[in-house]
């Protein structure tokens, strides 16, 4: 539970004269308190280890941890019981012939194990001579890893377990079950992993993996020594295809459907008016019970889509037997019904923050994913809280969405309604485009970033941070982890001049050389901004301690409709407003493959129906009007563009309808332009593209609301 600031003190950071020479102690998270000292503590085989009884096992890992010198003199390290001292608290004393941890419980003394492991990384049989008073602010600091959409080896989940304790955080939700793959084995039903762990891809191979019993015994007991609270993730009852897929009896068709290769939300779901799914799932959890000894199982809960029951009579029966008003409180009265299993099991449930929308047992802890506001709701419902806002702490998101700075920036309590009602917060780790190969580079550094925030929870300061992240990059380096960026490596910040593009080439991390050229001509390195008024090609490549630090490729288009200012008839969605007012006429184009990149603006249900100002009457010849399509993200081109021309900007007239002959189901992500000669004289010119409308039967989603994307339109 959230525990208020007593006070902060500044590390005081210092090299020890004794040989070898010490590292500049440099710590992640930063302790609550540090005063170093001259000189260093050596491990050595003539060490003496003495432990109160309660910490033999944590001392046992600590000998394992650290190099002991064949020749050394005789000293001792200590593990005292102080039961003053809260649950995770630590007091760590380094003398030369003295390491003292007082702590009152193992997970004190765990924490002060990792402390001397970041402090004595390059000399593992040297401990610099400190004091430090150390606690966390927030008792959970968990990170989710989807080993669904992607398997991760066992040794590949252990690895990250070790990482996490090196950091303090201390629970790992692991996401297991999914549409692309259940990765658990279940003995009372085999087909979960003969046939839902393994999915066919669009290649033809299989892919796939779970994990049996043995394994995650082995898992489970590896992260209960480094007190690493192991939480798995069920979901139900959506997300659930590969279930599906081995028992097709339990959704509502009954019909076979294969595990899921692409990712998004789908309408195959458990049926709620099915008992035997209830049997099926009980019997499941059951045996999940028994390999997981945490008193949480986290259910999911998240976004289901209502189209397999409204069109199912048993569901509907369901909905008539229980006296339900609809469909949604069908999904209230399938996770309570699960949640009071579970209690009855001495098991909490925790939920994506859908399931406090209806009426839950109180004692169900909510996870906050899709922002503050429903935080909010489930607090007036009584929940305690788990933040993980995609604002803040999605790692599978690009850098140009999370950077490293804006992590540290996150606020579990952004106001005074969450304080005391937040347990602490979880970074997700999602895997839809992100293999095993990929998550150090997604997780790195911004992970460092989370753990500062719920360990040491305070006053901020990024530039000092961002001065010991860089040091802590060795340590990185010692453990084999292949970090990424801590931003976007090279960015290009446009603004309008002279009827033109001024534009800066930006790096977010300092010490980056960058050069560039325009057009294919020659390279040169870049110092200042740079000018440009007509169509221009931009390639940059950055460069940092002597190797490559990201590139950037852009054009910026110059056409009559370039700067002139935008009337919107009808808002865009607040989730997706691009970057300025003049997004649809700035001249930059969005991404082929991210509808994120902030050049993109998105309509939820509505239509795109905006009028540009030309600012004179102008003969035009062209239109051009660039579209995102990706259906699985709900996400389709126009059905129909029709242009309409002023000169007072009052009477329009229809003078040109555009449309396209790309199928919906067209897959992957891609821009498409809808383009039109256009031979009018015209001051204003009215663009209005309608709306998909509602997702046909065909699609995983069907019933739910489309999006429409627009990036840019050109007149030329």
């Amino acid at each position: 539970m959230f525990r208020p600031l007593l006070f902060i003190l500044v590390c005081i950071l210092g090299a020890c004269s004794s040989e070898p020479k010490m590292q500049e102690v440099n710590i992640i998270p930063q302790p609550q308190s540090l005063t170093l000292s001259q000189g260093s503590f050596a491990f050595s085989k003539n060490t003496t280890w003495q432990s109160d009884s309660f910490f033999v096992n944590e001392l046992d890992y600590f000998k394992s941890v650290v190099t002991l010198k064949n020749n050394g003199k005789y000293n001792l390290v200590i593990a005292s019981l102080d039961t003053t001292l809260e649950q995770e608290e630590y007091y760590l004393d380094i003398r030369l012939d003295t390491l003292q941890i007082t702590a009152s419980h193992s997970k004190g003394v765990m924490h002060a194990i990792q402390t001397v492991r970041q402090i004595s990384m390059l000399h593992p049989s040297y401990a610099p001579c400190l004091h430090i008073k150390d606690y966390p602010i927030f008792e959970w600091r968990g990170m989710l890893l989807d080993c669904s959409r992607h398997f991760m080896d066992k040794d590949f989940v252990k690895r990250y377990i070790d990482l996490l304790a090196l950091h303090k955080m201390n629970v790992l939700h692991w996401h297991i079950t999914e549409d692309q793959g259940w990765r658990i084995a279940i003995d009372s039903f085999p087909k979960l992993t003969e046939i839902g762990a393994w999915r066919t891809e669009k290649d033809g191979s299989k892919y796939g993996g779970f994990y049996s019993k043995k394994d995650i015994k082995e898992i489970v007991d590896y992260a209960s020594q480094r007190h690493i609270l192991v939480v798995p993730e069920i979901e139900l009852p959506g997300h659930c295809q590969a279930a599906l897929s081995a028992y097709p009896y339990l959704s509502c068709t009954g019909d076979s459907i294969p595990v899921q290769t692409d990712w998004g939300v789908f309408k195959d779901i458990y049926c709620a008016g099915n008992d035997s799914v209830f049997a099926f799932l009980e019997t499941v959890l059951d045996e999940v019970i028994e390999m997981f000894p945490s008193p949480y199982i986290h259910i999911g809960g998240d976004e289901v889509p209502t189209y397999r029951w409204e069109n199912c009579s048993k569901c509907q029966a369901r909905i008539h037997e229980e006296k339900l008003e609809d469909e949604h409180h069908l999904q209230s009265y399938f996770i309570n019904r699960i949640a009071n299993y579970l209690k009855q099991k001495n098991k909490t449930i925790i939920g994506w923050d859908e399931v406090s929308e209806g009426e839950i047992t109180k004692d169900a802890h909510i996870q906050v994913w899709r922002g503050t506001d429903y935080g909010l709701l489930a607090i007036e419902k009584g929940h305690s809280l788990i933040m993980s806002p995609t604002s803040h702490c999605y790692f599978d998101y690009d850098l140009d969405a999370i950077d490293l700075e804006k992590v540290y920036d996150f606020d579990p309590i952004p106001s005074l309604e969450f304080e005391n009602k937040v347990l602490g917060a979880e970074c997700n780790m999602w895997t839809e485009r992100a293999p095993q190969n990929l998550i150090d580079s997604k997780v790195f550094p911004r992970i460092l970033a989370m753990s500062e925030v719920l360990w040491h929870y305070g006053e901020k300061d990024y530039s000092s941070f961002y001065q010991r992240v860089q040091k802590h990059y060795s340590l990185l380096d010692f453990y084999g982890v292949d970090y990424g960026f801590e931003g976007v490596p090279i960015s290009a910040k446009v603004t309008s001049e002279n009827e033109g593009f001024q534009f800066q080439l930006i790096s977010s991390s300092p010490g980056v050389s960058i050069s560039y050229r325009l057009d294919n001509q020659d390279w040169q390195d870049y110092s200042q901004s740079l000018f440009v008024d007509t169509t221009t090609t931009i390639e940059a490549k950055g460069s940092k301690n002597n190797k490559d630090y990201g590139s950037l490729k852009t054009t910026l288009f110059k056409t009559k409709s370039t700067f002139k200012p935008v009337n919107y008839v009808l808002p865009f969605h607040e989730n997706y407003p691009a970057k300025s007012s003049l997004t649809l006429t700035d001249g930059q184009i969005g991404s082929q493959t991210k509808f994120r990149d902030g050049n993109w603006q998105g309509f939820y249900g509505t239509d795109l129906e905006v009028i540009i100002d030309l600012q004179k009457i102008d003969s035009l010849s062209q239109i051009s009007i660039g579209f995102f399509q990706y259906n699985l993200s709900w996400i389709l081109l126009p059905k129909e563009v029709v242009l309409s021309i002023s000169n007072d900007g009052i009477n329009f007239k229809e003078v040109n309808r555009l449309s396209h002959n790309v199928s919906d189901q067209k897959e992957g992500k891609f821009r498409h332009n809808m383009t039109s000669a256009f031979n009018y004289n015209a001051r204003y010119i009215k663009v209005k593209a309608s709306n998909y409308g509602i997702l046909p039967d065909w699609h995983p989603a069907a019933g739910a609301t489309s999006w429409l994307f627009v990036d840019e339109i050109m007149i030329q």
